[in-house]
């Protein structure tokens, strides 16, 4: 998701401005106390692509391949490949854009259950069967799509506008050939542990099934306990999430991490209580960050070196707003709350008052105060979530009823 877009989180990749003056909140020094603690992976680093949604969906399903099979073991912890999946959805999307005669968002941001589906059409793949590539930035081997984004953008505008008022039958193989140059390959089979696999047979290999997970949002734009189609511009397959109120979804998400199960989580981030350090507090939004050049960490909340000069230190929690569903609504219809980013939600912690917070792995790498963890307040996940997805059996049987899931 993008996150502007999980959920959980893709960033659309659009022009920077450099040198922008960021707007600061005081950067607290916090001492949290683990309250639940779900397995989760390294974190790892999008850099720059905007593709948060797939790298908080992968992290997602492996902390579920984890739970469903009850890995012990952090040296068997599975690692997925985003490239395969990133891969598979942008040749989806290309297609869909062509059919639409391209009225239809073509970025590198989606929402989290993209990840979902791609898992369901194609399989997965381990990391090992298709890895980040070496875009020639010496030591660094971590993705940076800029080149590719602008490419593959280009690419179908040319096929969509049918210059020769017929589409051509070798268009598909043509972009195809884009993102196996830039993404590598996606590979038909490959070798696990000695064994011959396809990605299907990989992803059956850890029990995981796309039709176990339902995504929840809370907007009162539609009628709680039905499904609707959220209004972001990254929902490009069209995809339906179920409408809940506020409490019910942050309560869905607390106890189901108190019951093993982690939450793939898409969410506003261009607010100046989401600081570089790690926090996300709901603090004033009309103070929001402007963006500046580079990466995906920085087109959010800023360079390090701005924030660095100008920050101060606190061991206390600023002030925060308490949200209202009638408030959460207002941000979302004015665009004060915006679908930017994709994170995967896995624990809970509480700090020196007892205040509770949502512990959240992100994809910027080894970064801020806390090693690429941010700690999320409960005022900010109720105000500025735009949708979670979560394993079905998560959640309680009355709200399972109230759904007509089974």
């Amino acid at each position: 998701m993008n996150i502007k877009s999980i959920t959980i989180a893709a960033a659309l990749v659009i022009p920077f401005t450099s040198g922008a003056q960021v707007k600061k909140i005081k950067s607290p020094d916090i001492k949290f106390t683990p309250v639940v603690e779900n397995p989760v992976t390294p974190v790892k680093n999008q850099f720059r692509s905007g593709t948060c949604w797939c790298f908080s969906g992968i992290s997602f399903l492996e902390s579920e391949a984890i739970r469903i099979n009850g890995i012990k073991d952090t040296t068997a912890y599975p690692d997925f490949s985003e490239m395969f999946v990133i891969s598979h959805s942008y040749q989806d999307r290309a297609d869909k854009y062509v059919r639409l005669d391209g009225k239809l968002n073509f970025g590198a941001g989606s929402e989290g259950d993209d990840v979902l589906d791609v898992m369901r059409d194609y399989g997965l793949v381990p990391q090992s069967a298709q890895p980040v590539l070496d875009y020639g930035q010496g030591d660094k081997i971590l993705p940076n799509h800029s080149e590719l984004d602008d490419l593959a953008q280009s690419y179908v505008k040319v096929i969509a506008s049918n210059p020769g008022k017929k589409v051509s039958t070798v268009w598909k193989k043509g972009f195809q050939g884009i993102m196996d140059a830039y993404l590598g390959p996606c590979p038909e089979s490959f070798e696990v542990n000695g064994k011959t696999m396809t990605p299907q047979q990989y992803r059956d290999s850890y029990k995981l099934n796309a039709d176990d997970y339902v995504v929840l949002s809370s907007f009162t734009h539609h009628p709680f306990y039905t499904k609707f189609q959220i209004e972001v511009c990254d929902n490009w397959r069209w995809n339906s999430v179920y409408n809940v109120p506020m409490e019910e979804l942050r309560e869905v998400v607390y106890n189901g991490l108190k019951n093993g199960y982690t939450t793939l989580w898409g969410a506003d981030v261009s607010e100046v209580g989401f600081t570089r350090d790690g926090y996300a507090f709901l603090v004033d939004p009309k103070a929001k960050d402007k963006k500046s050049a580079g990466s995906d960490q920085e087109h959010w909340v800023g360079k390090a070196e701005e924030k660095a000069a100008k920050e101060d230190a606190s061991n206390e929690a600023p002030a925060e707003l308490v949200p209202t569903q009638e408030v959460r609504q207002k941000w979302f219809d004015n665009k004060e709350t915006t679908d930017d980013h994709g994170m995967h939600i896995y624990g809970i912690a509480k700090d020196e008052t007892g205040k509770e917070y949502f512990v959240v792995k992100n994809s910027w790498g080894d970064t801020g105060k806390f090693h690429g963890i941010w700690y999320v307040s409960m005022n900010f996940f109720d105000g500025k979530t735009m949708d979670c997805i979560i394993h079905k059996d998560a959640l309680p049987k009355d709200l399972k009823k109230k759904l007509g899931i089974k």
